[in-house]
């Protein structure tokens, strides 16, 4: 993916290492990003699986909210899951007691 006008890449940026480069960028915001073989979306993410940065990629994608497109050879629908799944997750403390808290992540 490219980054947009406002951000500023350094050398060792991610970006600079990932297989799509140079790729059309229309490839990878098809009009349907259904994650069935087949699909439009499917090019994209077989791109995106030969690509030695593709969690780089990910996680920039869900740390930042993507909500379109293929980033990390995920759909904005998994994503979507994904950050569902991580607001959920029962997160574990000690007290000071020793005795373990459970909470849900907020």
């Amino acid at each position: 993916m490219t980054c947009s006008s406002g951000e500023h890449l350094t050398a060792s940026d991610w970006r600079d290492q990932a297989s799509c480069v140079g790729e059309d960028p229309d490839i990878f915001f098809p009009l349907s990003d259904l994650a069935a073989p087949g699909t439009e979306a499917a090019l994209a993410r077989a791109i995106c699986r030969r690509c030695p940065v593709i969690i780089a990629c990910r996680t920039w994608a869900l740390d930042h909210g993507e909500d379109d497109g293929i980033w990390g050879d995920t759909t904005a629908a998994q994503r979507r899951a994904i950050r569902r799944a991580a607001e959920t997750v029962p997160v574990i403390r000690r007290r000071g007691d020793g005795a373990r808290e459970e909470s849900l992540r907020e």
